[in-house]
């Protein structure tokens, strides 16, 4: 106890006096005109002039009470001017897409990346547009592509269903939906994207492609390159949003994509079997059992046969 007080002593004398420094022009009117008040008061012969210069010097201090309070308020409000601007700043680093924008924004966004992350359910778009493109385009700029697909484990039946159920929540005319989405269309849909990756990583020495499963159905999609963050839904119908690179948001998903695959599982391409240009079934087979994630049992050769359309035929879900 008596080792602290002589610090609380020490604290209270620095805030009298940052108190006194900050007020020290009131505090300077007070002390003249208390000082003339008991002047003229126990002394009826004080000259007049010297009142007169106090009661000037009062409003002296005073004025200048004043105008210092003034200084400290515009200061106040060019700092929350200045706030308020960098806020909007801000959100204007999100923008909305609709409709032809969309595709168009993807487009762009492929014409000069090195790196291509995408997350989302099943991967139909990925396969129909955004992989076959992106490795075009980068065989036609001679220049290597690294891609990062995470979708949902085909393997895990919870995951399936719910993601099943999820699309199947706004009817089949919607979310790009050729039919309706059932837990076997939707384990196809996903296992077609892991044989779409390993095809295109065969044909281009220069891709680098990693595929994450993952056991968490999204509600959207994210397709990020070097340049911007795309956000989908499976509904074309609504608004997707645009962010730039070198903006707060586009940083915060860069980490937040990390992190959603850093908790999947990870297939090691590396370990795929060759894929002819047109994959047989037993190809097919061989493949997705060497990468540790083997087909159903009930999955017939007509079924695998579905499954190598879906990889290497993908139609564009969004195609008006």
């Amino acid at each position: 106890m008596t080792s602290s007080t002589p610090q609380g002593a020490g604290r209270r004398l620095e805030d009298a006096i940052a108190w006194a420094v900050r007020n020290a022009d009131g505090i300077v009117a007070i002390v003249v005109a208390v000082t003339v008040g008991l002047m003229d008061v126990l002394n009826n012969d004080m000259d007049s002039n010297i009142v007169s210069g106090a009661t000037l010097l009062v409003l002296a201090a005073l004025v200048y009470g004043t105008l210092t309070e003034r200084r400290r308020r515009m200061a106040d409000i060019r700092t929350a001017t200045a706030g308020t601007s960098r806020a909007i700043e801000d959100l204007a680093m999100v923008r909305t897409l609709s409709g032809a924008e969309v595709a168009l924004a993807h487009e762009r966004a492929r014409r000069a990346t090195t790196r291509w992350v995408f997350k989302g359910g099943t991967g139909t778009y990925l396969r129909a547009v955004t992989l076959p493109e992106s490795v075009l385009e980068a065989q036609r700029q001679r220049r290597s592509l690294s891609m990062k697909i995470d979708i949902i484990n085909p393997a895990d039946d919870h995951v399936c269903a719910a993601y099943a159920r999820f699309r199947s929540t706004f009817g089949p005319e919607t979310g790009g939906g050729f039919g309706e989405w059932t837990v076997e269309r939707t384990r196809k849909e996903a296992y077609a994207t892991v044989v779409a990756a390993s095809w295109h990583r065969q044909r281009l020495d220069t891709l680098e492609i990693d595929i994450h499963l993952s056991s968490v159905a999204p509600a959207l999609r994210f397709d990020l390159s070097d340049t911007c963050l795309i956000i989908t839904q499976d509904d074309p119908s609504r608004v997707s949003l645009y962010v730039e690179r070198d903006r707060p948001l586009y940083d915060y998903y860069v980490t937040e994509l990390h992190q959603s695959r850093e908790q999947a599982v990870k297939l090691d391409l590396r370990e795929a079997v060759p894929l002819a240009d047109e994959p047989t079934v037993d190809e097919v087979r061989r493949l997705l059992d060497r990468l540790g994630l083997p087909l159903p049992p009930s999955f017939t050769d007509r079924d695998v046969g579905d499954i190598i359309d879906k990889a290497l035929r993908a139609e564009n879900p969004y195609r008006r």
